[in-house]
C-alpha cells in the first residue's frame, strides 16, 4: 500500500504553482545583476548563518517575491508533515515497505524520543569502536601474528563512495597508531583496482573489510572471493585465516557466517538503512579506522545538529529547505537542468561523486508517489569536479557555452591556519596558496553571476565579443570555518536533507532504486553466455547478439 500524506487541496497547490509561473514570467529575461541593484542588504537578506557554515544563496535568480512562493510551495505540499514523517517509524519507502531512519545513526547515546532505537544504534557502534581502538593499538594481528597495518574496504555504491569521500575529506585528522595503517578501498568490479592494489600488500599485514548490506552484490563479492583466494594462496586454507583477516558489515549475519566471517567480527546494519545514507552506521568503519573514535563522534555530531535545524527552522532560514526549493525554482522554472558541485579543497575530490549518487539515485524518478507520471523535471544532471582543476577543464563552458547550469561553491575559512594545522612546515605559503584558491572561488562565481559587469568597465568597450561574458548563472556559497569531523557532518547531512525536501515537491520516493536493479539482473542472464555455460542468444536484440560473437571470439571486430 502506498504511503503519502494527506493532499493539500489541489486547487491551493495550482494556485501557488501558477503564481511561481507568473514569476517566473516576469523575472526569467532579468539579470542577477539586476537583483542586486535593487537591494542594497541583499547578502544579509539571502544569506544564513548556521554554527559552523555560512549559505549564500543570494546569487540566485530570486527576489523576496519568489521566496516567499517557494516557502509557500513547500506547505502546500505538505513539507512539514513530511519531515515529521521522515523523523519517525513509519514506512515512508512504500515501494521496499521500510522505515527511512539514517537519521537514528547519529542520535545521542541516551536519546529520550527513540531509546530503543538509540541503543540499538550504539550497541553496533560500540563494537566497532572496539574493533577500531584494538586495530590502532596494533591488538588485532593477523594470522601470522603481525600486526595489521593495510585495511582494505571492499565495498561498492553507497559501502564505498560514502567512506572513501570522508575518509580522503578528513585525511588531515588521521588518528596517529602505534604502527601506521593505511586505508584502501577498492569497488570495481573488473578487478582493476584489486590487481593494482595487491601487489603492494602482504597478506600477513592486510585486513579486508566487506562492506554489503544484502551481503549478496556480485560486485563486492567477486572481489572477496578474490582476495580470499589472494591470502588462502599465501598463508593456508585454515578457517582462522578469514577470522583473522576480515570484518563484515551487513544486515545479513547468517550469509557473512556462512562465508566465513567470524561472529566476533560481524557488525550489523537495519533494512532501514539506504545504502547512499549509510555512511553513519558501521558503514563507516574505514571512516573511524582514518580519524578515530573520537572523529567519527564528531562527525555524527555534526550531523545531528543539521537534523535538529532541519525539524525546527522556519522554511525560510532552514538550510536544506532553501536549497531544495532554489533547486527546483532552477529546475522547474527556469529551465536549468545541470548543477555543478565545485569545492575549493583538494581534501573535497571525491564530494561530487557522492553527490551524485545521492541525488540522481535518490531522485532521478518519473512515477510519483500517486503511481501517476510527474509532470515536471525532477532530479537535474549532478556533475563537479575541485574548483581550480575545473577551472582549467569545463569552465569554458560555464562561462561562454550555450547551457544554463547551476553551481554550489564550498570552501573552508580557514585551511592551513586552522586548529590541525598549527605546526605544519611552511604554512605561510600554504595559507597564501589557500587564499589563492579562495579569491578563485570568489572570482568565478562573481563572473558567473554578473559577467560583463564584473570586469573593468573601462575596458569593456575595447573588448572583442569572444572576450565577453553574458552571466545570469545562479550560484550557491557554502563556507566553511573549517573542514572537520564536525563541520563535514553538517554539509553532508545538509545535502541528504536537500535531496528529501526536493522529493516532497516532486511528489517521489527518494528511497528506493529499482532503476539500478533491472540492468544487474540483465547482467547476470548474460553472464552464463560469456561463460560458455549457455550458447543461447537468439533472443537478443542483434546489437547484443554482434557485440557477443566479438567477445566470444566468433567474429572479428
Amino acid at each position: 500500500m502506498m504511503t503519502q500524506a494527506q493532499p493539500y487541496p489541489v486547487e491551493e497547490i495550482d494556485t501557488v504553482l501558477n503564481k511561481l509561473v507568473n514569476l517566473k514570467n516576469e523575472y526569467e529575461n532579468r539579470h542577477l545583476s539586476d537583483f542586486f541593484a535593487e537591494e542594497d542588504d541583499r547578502f544579509q537578506k539571502f544569506s544564513v548563518n548556521l554554527e559552523t557554515i555560512v549559505f549564500d544563496f543570494s546569487k540566485h535568480r530570486i527576489n523576496q517575491a519568489v521566496l516567499d512562493r517557494l516557502v509557500e510551495w513547500a506547505h502546500a505540499q505538505e513539507l512539514k508533515p513530511w519531515i515529521k514523517r521522515l523523523f519517525s517509524r513509519e514506512a515512508i519507502n512504500y515501494t521496499e515497505q521500510r522505515a527511512v531512519m539514517h537519521w537514528a545513526l547519529r542520535l545521542p547515546p541516551h536519546d529520550q524520543q527513540h531509546a530503543d532505537v538509540a541503543a540499538q544504534v550504539h550497541q553496533q557502534l560500540q563494537r566497532m569502536y572496539a574493533l577500531v581502538e584494538k586495530i590502532h593499538a596494533g591488538q588485532f594481528r593477523g594470522a601470522t601474528g603481525e600486526v595489521i597495518q593495510d585495511v582494505v574496504n571492499i565495498g561498492v555504491g553507497g559501502s564505498d563512495l560514502g567512506p572513501l569521500m570522508v575518509s580522503h575529506a578528513l585525511s588531515d585528522f588521521k588518528k596517529q597508531t602505534t604502527k601506521p595503517l593505511d586505508v584502501h578501498f577498492v569497488s570495481t568490479i573488473d578487478g582493476s583496482q584489486l590487481s593494482a592494489l595487491l601487489h603492494q600488500l602482504r597478506p600477513e599485514t592486510t585486513l579486508f573489510i566487506i562492506s554489503s548490506k544484502s551481503f549478496g552484490t556480485i560486485d563486492t563479492l567477486s572481489n572477496a572471493q578474490t582476495v580470499r583466494l589472494w591470502l588462502e594462496k599465501a598463508l593456508g586454507q585454515h578457517p582462522y585465516i578469514l577470522k583473522h583477516h576480515f570484518i563484515g558489515v551487513s544486515t545479513k549475519p547468517e550469509k557473512m557466517t556462512e562465508w566465513g566471517i567470524a561472529p566476533e567480527n560481524q557488525l550489523l546494519l537495519w533494512d532501514w538503512v539506504g545504502g547512499r545514507y549509510s555512511l553513519w552506521s558501521c558503514i563507516g568503519l574505514p571512516i573511524a579506522l582514518t580519524i578515530g573514535v573520537e572523529g567519527f563522534k564528531q562527525l555524527l555530531a555534526g550531523a545531528y545538529a543539521m537534523d535538529q535545524h532541519f525539524r525546527n527552522a522556519p522554511f525560510a532560514k532552514n538550510i536544506p529547505v532553501l536549497m531544495g526549493l532554489l533547486g527546483a525554482w532552477n529546475t522547474n522554472f527556469l529551465d536549468i537542468q545541470t548543477h555543478a558541485i565545485l569545492p575549493y579543497d583538494g581534501r573535497l575530490k571525491y564530494f561530487a561523486s557522492y553527490l551524485q549518487q545521492l541525488e540522481m539515485e535518490s531522485n532521478g524518478k518519473s512515477i510519483q508517489r500517486t503511481g501517476e507520471h510527474v509532470e515536471t523535471n525532477t532530479c537535474p544532471i549532478v556533475w563537479g569536479e575541485v574548483g581550480p582543476n575545473a577551472q582549467h577543464a569545463f569552465y569554458q563552458l560555464l562561462h561562454q557555452g550555450t547551457q544554463a547550469v547551476s553551481c554550489d561553491f564550498i570552501a573552508p575559512v580557514k585551511r592551513y591556519n586552522a586548529q590541525q594545522f598549527t605546526y605544519v612546515d611552511n604554512a605561510d605559503a600554504l595559507i597564501e596558496q589557500h587564499h589563492l584558491a579562495l579569491s578563485n572561488c570568489l572570482a568565478q562565481s562573481r563572473l558567473l553571476a554578473f559577467g560583463n559587469q564584473a570586469l573593468d568597465q573601462a575596458e569593456l568597450n575595447d573588448l572583442p565579443v569572444y572576450k565577453q561574458y553574458a552571466g545570469n548563472q545562479p550560484s550557491s556559497t557554502i563556507l566553511l570555518k573549517e573542514l572537520t569531523p564536525y563541520s563535514l557532518g553538517m554539509l553532508i547531512a545538509m545535502y541528504e536533507h536537500k535531496v528529501f525536501v526536493q522529493s516532497v515537491l516532486w511528489n517521489i520516493n527518494p528511497f528506493d532504486q529499482w532503476g539500478v536493479e533491472k540492468g544487474k539482473e540483465i547482467a547476470n542472464q548474460l553472464l552464463p553466455i560469456l561463460s560458455g555455460e549457455s550458447q543461447n542468444i537468439s533472443e537478443l536484440d542483434a546489437s547484443t547478439q554482434g557485440l557477443l560473437k566479438i567477445l566470444l571470439g566468433k567474429t572479428h571486430g
